[in-house]
């Protein structure tokens, strides 16, 4: 993990431009992303010595690392709205101290509108008007923040670029609840969202947050049915359940890698439940790949989410114990993997699933919630993310019980 007391390093222009410089082009029918990776200007001929420093990009903010990241989630129209006003006064008044905000949002937009010939700016829209003023904000109140960026679910770019995405009977495909994934058997789908990610780095984010990292849910079941293409994964000699771990796997390591001259960390949401698996067979997540390529490994082991695991009938019932005997599995997981292990940041539940129905939910409130940060805290791990998705949190809650 990078030392984010680090000093950083001041970079000749030109040095930025050789090293942090992505080119896209627009073509007449859409974007085409990813084609600079493999090419090679002059300046990249050049070579430096061997002991040369590592240069490091500088937004011009600075950011502490907490003493462990307790942090809330903020959508783009939270943070662009009267609600982050809120939400300051919440940190500002308790424990919380970090914020995960919308930068790519689940349907595929930004959040922001970046300038004019970016290559992102038709699908942004302009629910946060000054994300770099916003950030200073979160400068001066001390306030750690993390740009979520969801990766291949994504319905704007799936419509946009059919050929990236999967399709049913020619049609771009949906699931139940309309949503369309792009294949991340598809290269030029990394190199779009991690150049979204940059932007966000140099912003001044000091972590960029993967989510949806992964295939659609129960797509073992529809891998054989639907179109779509294995990119450099068609001849790799292994099953299909395998190839799409790896290429999960592959992107967050890329990811990861492309992202080091900002000096940010990365994080992945990940399912709770690929902690019990070796792998989950559809989504193509692999628990202990995936960690060993990132810094924050942050599981979403909401109770409410939780069949019978664990020997907990109705786990929304029981939230300290589901998290606890989650947790316990975890450490060891993370254990297993040694000085490559990232810290454990689990995302936890701040609201009510009543969706569940009668008799198999509770109402969420500071007991709850106190409950499955002291059942993570027993079990070794401080820090931790709080998921509300109209960011309405709980009223009295000690976050560091």
């Amino acid at each position: 993990m990078y030392l984010h007391t680090q000093k950083k390093l001041l970079i000749p222009m030109i040095v930025i431009a050789f090293i942090l410089h992505l080119s896209f082009s627009h073509s007449a029918h859409a974007l085409t992303f990813g084609a600079h990776v493999q090419k090679k200007s002059s300046l990249q001929a050049l070579t430096m010595p061997e002991n040369s420093p590592r240069f490091i990009y500088d937004s011009g903010l600075t950011f502490e690392y907490p003493d462990a990241v307790r942090g809330i989630y903020v959508t783009g129209h939270s943070a662009g709205g009267e609600r982050f006003s809120q939400l300051l006064n919440l940190t500002d008044s308790t424990d919380l101290n970090a914020m995960v905000i919308d930068i790519k949002d689940d349907h595929g937009n930004l959040t922001y509108r970046p300038e004019e010939d970016s290559p992102f700016y038709d699908i942004s829209h302009q629910y946060i008007k000054n994300p770099k003023e916003m950030l200073k904000t979160l400068e001066e109140k001390k306030v750690y923040p993390i740009a979520r960026v969801v990766v291949f679910k994504d319905s704007t770019l799936a419509n946009q670029k059919p050929e990236w995405s999967f399709k049913d009977n020619g049609e771009v495909w949906k699931n139940g609840r309309g949503e369309s994934f792009v294949n991340p058997f598809v290269k030029d789908v990394w190199d779009y969202n991690v150049q979204i990610a940059i932007e966000a780095a140099k912003m001044g984010f000091q972590e960029i947050q993967f989510d949806y990292v992964r295939f659609p849910e129960g797509f073992e079941k529809r891998d054989s049915s639907l179109e779509y293409t294995y990119g450099d994964y068609t001849d790799v000699n292994q099953d299909n359940v395998q190839k799409r771990v790896t290429a999960v796997t592959d992107f967050v390591k890329y990811a990861r890698e492309k992202l080091e001259p900002y000096d940010v960390d990365v994080s992945v949401d990940i399912f709770g439940y690929t902690a019990t698996l070796p792998e989950a067979p559809g989504i193509g997540q692999n628990f202990s790949m995936i960690s060993e390529n990132v810094d924050v490994i942050s599981s979403m082991i909401y109770p409410s989410h939780w069949t019978s695991y664990f020997g907990v009938a109705k786990p929304d019932l029981e939230p300290y114990k589901i998290i606890s005997e989650y947790a316990k599995l975890e450490n060891q997981k993370l254990e297993e993997l040694g000085d490559a292990a990232p810290v454990s940041r689990p995302w936890l539940q701040d609201f009510t699933a009543s969706y569940l129905g009668s008799g198999n939910y509770q109402k969420y409130g500071a007991a709850e919630v106190e409950a499955q940060i002291k059942a993570l805290k027993d079990n070794g791990i401080n820090e931790y993310l709080l998921w509300n998705a109209s960011n309405r949190y709980s009223e009295g809650v000690n976050y560091t019980p």
